[in-house]
């Protein structure tokens, strides 16, 4: 109930399904989160994205409503709830990242929800039928909780979730327990599981290629404070801090220093390893001064390489004299590592790799358009 006394209701209105409000904790000392704010679309799958110590556990308990916070609120549809809200609490389901079984088999695990709800077992074993199956967990139906490896016991605790059809599911590192195989497997069923099962779902994950893998919107939590939030392609193309480069991919070079500003927002940088590298200031960034310390960073797949004896027809502005250190195949591409003024790692396709003859020693020349190249201060 709110403190109004009203239930919050499944039809309020344009507000967002869940919303977070400048949501703070802390453990003593330690302060876990600080201001964090989050709003969960109708039909949207979000995902949290952060390193371990992040705060992402601890919010996630939050938004599931079974911690409070020290300072902010939760909105559902844009009523106030918290741990005492016994009809709000059924309206969501979350998955743990080490999910608690109960004793007896799988199916009873899975169905144990229904039934807490009134639902006779025949029913609910029908109603848990088709999403055993989408799970790949028919053939363990009866097989006893305990005797499950940890991934299947993870695959069993989103089962029982997902039966239930939250309104909104919480799923805490969903392919953690899982091996590579598994995770990509898993990966390409859950996101048609989240969204035919649960109204909205909010994806917590230490891993980028997973949340972009099944999210529309991903927000970025760095040291317990939200430091981005966008669609997957804006934080790839438009990273605001050094650390969201790296982590949704970039590669970052070695620290630099402005020798001179050209433009706007163009900046001229000498990295530590001798080059001079013009690239873009971050958005949300004020301009640096001239000798101002700072970080680029850029991804691999922009980087162009030519043969060293034949300028290529190109409009990059940065053209890097490199040798080739190694060539590691990685699936259908190759990433190739650069040694140089600049120090780089490019990915190409085999087919490319082949015809420019690059292996360890061969000397080339580094293309990078000065767009591709981000620069943020240090």
């Amino acid at each position: 109930m709110t403190p109004s006394g009203e239930t919050p209701s499944a039809d309020a209105g344009n507000e967002p399904l869940l919303c977070a409000e400048r949501i703070s904790r802390a453990y003593g000392e330690r302060t876990v989160l600080r201001d964090v704010s989050l709003e969960l679309e109708r039909n949207q799958v979000l995902a949290v994205l952060g390193p371990n110590g992040a705060g992402k556990s601890t919010l996630f308990r939050i938004l599931l409503l079974v911690e409070a916070p020290d300072a902010g609120r939760v909105l559902l549809d844009g009523r106030q709830v918290s741990t005492g809200h016994a009809e709000a609490r059924r309206r969501i389901a979350g998955v743990f990242q080490r999910p608690w079984l109960f004793r007896g088999t799988a199916l009873a695990n899975v169905a144990y929800g229904l039934r807490a709800r009134g639902m006779s077992r025949r029913e609910a074993e029908s109603v848990c039928a088709p999403v055993l199956d989408a799970l790949g967990l028919t053939e363990l139906a009866d097989m006893p909780a305990d005797a499950l490896s940890g991934g299947e016991a993870q695959r069993v605790a989103l089962a029982r979730a997902l039966v239930l059809r939250p309104e909104v599911l919480l799923l805490d590192e969903p392919t953690a327990n899982l091996d590579v195989t598994a995770q990509r497997r898993f990966r390409e069923d859950l996101e048609h599981l989240v969204r035919a099962h649960a109204r909205a779902a909010i994806v917590v994950t230490h891993d980028a290629a997973e949340a972009f893998a099944l999210a529309d919107r991903v927000a970025v939590l760095e040291n317990g404070a939200i430091t981005q939030a966008g669609a997957p392609a804006e934080l790839v193309g438009a990273p605001a801090t050094s650390f969201i480069a790296a982590f949704t991919g970039a590669e970052l070079l070695l620290d630099g220093l402005v020798e001179a500003v050209e433009g706007e927002d163009l900046l001229a940088v000498r990295v530590s390893a001798g080059a001079l590298l013009r690239g873009r200031l971050a958005e949300g960034h004020e301009q640096p001064v001239v000798g101002a310390r700072v970080h680029v960073a850029y991804r691999p797949e922009d980087v162009t390489l030519g043969p060293a004896d034949r300028e290529a027809s190109t409009s990059a502005v940065n053209r890097i004299p490199v040798v080739v250190s190694s060539v590691v195949p990685t699936g259908g591409l190759v990433r190739v590592r650069l040694d140089g003024a600049a120090p780089l790692a490019a990915l190409l396709t085999r087919g490319s790799a082949d015809a420019l003859g690059l292996t360890r020693g061969v000397p080339a020349t580094a293309y990078l358009k000065a767009a591709a190249l981000r620069v943020f201060p240090a």
